[in-house]
């Protein structure tokens, strides 16, 4: 998914409960018909361990002939994971992957030194109404891992570590947790798992990652008596025990976190790096436009089109 600066979140205090150190609540921007709320980054949390984006998207309807397209852009300096809980997309990369994802499957891209990718509903798709609904994120590289080569992984749904346990289930989609390792090759240490909570049932985090956060999809939980709603992230102390209970309506998950990386990281765009010289390098790059000598390539399939950089964009100033 291609960066989107309006949609910063917002970040109000946490209220009550000591053991949530940020409690973030996404702004929604309307993208044409398709919502998006974006909860990483925000100006009091850049990451939650290595993740440093993160986005809801949707859920949205479309009609016959309409859907998603996220036109080829670049990426440097991260690997970006997709997770669907309604729809489809068509995944295209400049490695040369042509690949479906489909709910409860992971697509997970390495961009490092540089891949260009779209994301588009597909053509099949397309000849009747469909949904999407979903999870987009970003994974910041370790440094000395920055400069790799662009890498792509599918897994499917069965492949996933599924647990089950007293009216909680949880899909591991990346990293270890609960005693169970996901299959996608990670960088860093990491967790991630798709959760859904019967009304009532309890869901105990993982207390052996360093940072620990979740995002609540649907329904609502209580942490300690307080309630949240959909909507919102959570990222809790370093070090607490914490579980969380589903209320009468149950809840959805997206529980995460992992090691902290050796220090922030400067974002530009769709860019992501240690060093601000990179991203500059990378900005050059995809403005001189050279898809054919350059370090960026158009997506095998999909090259009749591109998101540019626009003057506007281009006037916008590296974050740290």
């Amino acid at each position: 998914m291609s960066w989107n600066p309006t949609l910063d979140p917002d970040c109000p205090e946490a209220g009550k409960l000591d053991s949530i150190e940020t409690l973030i609540i996404p702004r929604a921007r309307d993208l044409g018909g398709f919502e998006v709320r974006r909860a990483l980054p925000s100006a009091r949390r850049q990451m939650v361990g290595p993740f440093i984006f993160f986005d809801q998207m949707g859920p949205a309807e479309f009609i016959t002939d309409a859907g998603i397209d996220v036109r080829p852009h670049p990426h440097i300096g991260l690997g970006t994971v997709t997770y669907l809980y309604q729809g489809e997309f068509e995944h295209r990369d400049s490695i040369g992957t042509h690949q479906m994802i489909y709910p409860g499957e992971v697509n997970w891209m390495l961009a490092g030194q540089g891949v260009t990718h779209s994301e588009r509903t597909s053509a099949e798709t397309r000849k009747g109404p469909s949904s999407l609904f979903g999870i987009q994120t970003w994974v910041a590289l370790p440094e000395d891992r920055e400069d790799m080569a662009p890498d792509f992984e599918h897994h499917g749904k069965e492949a996933l570590p599924h647990l089950d346990y007293a009216g909680a289930e949880a899909r591991l989609i990346l990293g270890t947790g609960w005693g169970a390792k996901s299959p996608v090759t990670m960088q860093s240490e990491i967790f991630y798992a798709d959760v859904t909570l019967a009304p009532g049932a309890a869901f105990p985090l993982p207390d052996d990652h360093e940072d620990r956060g979740l995002y609540i999809t649907s329904g609502a939980i209580e942490i300690a008596g307080e309630r949240y709603e959909a909507g919102r992230m959570m990222v809790f102390r370093p070090g607490d025990r914490i579980t969380v209970k589903a209320g009468p309506e149950g809840a959805r998950l997206m529980a995460l976190g992992g090691e902290t990386l050796n220090g922030p990281r400067y974002v530009w765009w769709n860019f992501v790096s240690s060093s601000p010289e990179k991203i500059e390098a990378a900005k050059a790059a995809w403005k001189a436009e050279d898809f054919s000598g350059g370090p960026f390539h158009l997506p095998v399939g999909d090259t009749e089109e591109f998101i540019p950089i626009t003057p506007d964009m281009d006037r916008m100033k590296i974050k740290l």
